[in-house]
């Protein structure tokens, strides 16, 4: 090997141990431009590497922290003839919660960064009291008892004090332990001062109720937001990022006193009253009665029904499903619940509906109370067409001429007769006269009005009275757009009946019974049904009008007719 060859490999041997010292020294490493901060700070973390292969990955950071503001830039050096290319990344973290946090190890191209530590503290803006005017945001919580009952409905309002015009943002509320927590209703807005300085707030309302008694922790609220910026934070590289928090409420839960009525319903207070209260009726005719009740405290899943009055065997009480209307009263939640009741009385005279009445624990006083109304006292009227029951007889055997009729129930004798006079006989023949005309008059009507027989399809017999007030056009009017009453009505009158159970007896059709007592059960029986489609299953029944019963055929006793016909 000559000498010229010699030092050709020992240069190309030297390059060699240079360029493994280069790729030797080849590193990344990364820092923090600070090491504490405040939960509502950032901070920013620096990566440097000189090794190849693409940005860092990030993925690991989103555990504990918010990212933004990703940027990156490469620097080529010459030195000593040889040529370095350096990477610069660096990316905002946001933490999501105070105390000692750990920025992992990423990966960055073939080398890895080194663990990192940063202290995060908690912001002074994180309790209202913090709130001295020059605040951007903060959050305050007001719950409306701190020492509720088990099972107790608690009122939660979180407000949201925000200064600066927001373009983004999360308000949360976690769920304590040993309670359920619901969101309920739509956010409020409104603006208030606080130090002197205009605020946008926000109002989120929530349910509370404890499960357990006890001490109950509410964990703070959480809001993450962003707003629009403005000339510091575009001079001075700000991303417009605001935090806040609000101090946890502990809350001391007490236990269901053991003399409490049941079920057991803790308020803050209940009102009761009669929105409809009548005070006359007629038998075989509804009255409406409506009852309102007013809950502060109170949700419609926890409000237990309102009772039926108990009007004894004189009347029947048909009730309809309840209404109810979710409110708020300050921070306290309010249920109205409203609910309608039919009486329909069965015979005339004096009817008693016992006033509602409901039980409840006073949360302030600590002690029972009960809620009541009442008793209403309706004067009911016979019912039309004699269906109430009859008045007493009317007694005229004793009444001299000039005095009026008494009433009575006893036995009464005829007094001694005077003698006859001679215009007597005169009236009494004039009286038969009359009688027998009235007789003939009312035999031609009969045979006039007497119901006319339709044969229907399939054999169907359907029987209508000629007299009747109403037709089949007024019944589809009434099955259209009127209400339960106004169709019994109807078809009470086409079928010369008066109540609804009556109808039922006259009608031969299954099918027409079975729609009618369905939409009385849906109407009344509060099973929470659809009115329209058991509407519209009544108008399908009876789209050829209603199918009565053909009435009995008179028997043939063999005697001749007391009037014969004009053909005969």
């Amino acid at each position: 090997m000559t000498h010229s060859t010699i030092q050709r490999w020992l240069r190309a041997g030297l390059v060699l141990l240079l360029c493994a010292s280069l790729a030797a020294q080849a590193q990344t490493r990364a820092w923090l431009d600070r090491d504490q901060i405040t939960d509502s700070d950032t901070v920013t973390l620096n990566i440097e590497s000189d090794a190849g292969g693409g940005a860092p990955d990030y993925a690991p950071l989103r555990t504990d922290f918010d990212l933004s503001s990703q940027t990156s830039s490469r620097q080529v050096q010459w030195s000593n003839g040889a040529m370095t290319s350096r990477a610069l990344y660096a990316v905002a973290l946001s933490p999501k919660r105070s105390g000692t946090l750990q920025v992992p190890v990423l990966q960055v191209g073939s080398s890895r960064t080194q663990p990192l530590t940063l202290q995060v503290g908690a912001s002074s803006a994180s309790a209202p009291a913090a709130a001295t005017g020059n605040a951007a945001v903060f959050l305050e919580t007001e719950v409306d008892d701190p020492t509720p009952y088990v099972q107790q409905s608690v009122g939660v309002v979180v407000r949201l004090f925000y200064a600066a015009q927001l373009l983004s943002g999360e308000l949360v509320l976690d769920t304590p332990a040993g309670a359920s927590l619901q969101r309920v209703g739509e956010d409020r807005t409104l603006v208030r001062e606080v130090n002197g300085r205009r605020y946008n707030v926000v109002e989120r309302r929530f349910l509370l109720i404890p499960e357990r008694s006890g001490a109950l922790v509410l964990p703070a609220a959480q809001f993450n937001g962003r707003s629009a910026g403005g000339f510091f934070n575009d001079m001075f590289g700000g991303d417009g990022r605001l935090r806040a928090a609000s101090a946890e409420r502990t809350l001391q839960v007490q236990a269901q006193p053991a003399s409490a009525p049941q079920p057991w319903l803790p308020l803050h207070g209940l009102r009761l009253r009669y929105t409809a209260a009548p005070t006359t009726g007629r038998a075989g005719e509804a009255a409406t009665i409506v009852v309102e009740a007013v809950a502060e405290g109170a949700t419609k899943a926890q409000f237990p029904e309102l009772p039926v009055p108990d009007v004894g065997p004189g009347a029947q009480v048909f009730a309809e499903p309840p209404q109810f209307d979710e409110t708020f009263n300050g921070s306290t939640p309010q249920l109205t619940l409203t609910r309608r009741f039919a009486i329909v009385p069965r015979q005339a005279g004096a009817l008693t509906v016992p006033g509602l009445r409901m039980a409840w624990w006073d949360v302030a006083a600590g002690q029972p109370r009960t809620a009541s109304l009442p008793d209403l006292q309706l004067d009911i009227a016979a019912g039309v067409g004699g269906s109430a029951t009859a008045p007493l007889p009317v007694d005229t055997t004793s009444a001299l001429p000039g005095e009026p009729a008494t009433a009575s129930t006893d036995l009464q004798l005829a007094p001694a007769q005077a003698a006859p006079r001679p215009w007597g006989w005169i009236a009494l023949s004039a009286g038969l006269a009359v009688l027998w005309l009235l007789t003939l008059a009312w035999g031609w009507r009969r045979r006039r009005r007497r119901p006319a027989v339709v044969r229907g399809t399939e054999g169907v017999v359907s029987i209508t009275a000629s007299g009747s007030p109403y037709t089949r056009a007024d019944l589809r009017q009434a099955m259209e757009a009127g209400g339960l009453d106004e169709i019994i009505a109807v078809l009470a009158g086409m079928g010369g009946v008066q109540t609804f159970e009556q109808v039922l007896e006259r009608l031969d059709d299954a099918q027409q019974r079975a729609a009618l007592v369905q939409m009385q059960q849906v109407r009344w029986g509060g099973q929470g049904g659809d009115v329209g489609q058991a509407r519209q299953d009544l108008r399908r029944a009876f789209h050829d009008g209603p199918h009565w019963r053909a009435p009995a055929a008179t028997q043939n006793n063999g005697l001749a007719p007391l009037y014969p016909s004009a053909h005969s």
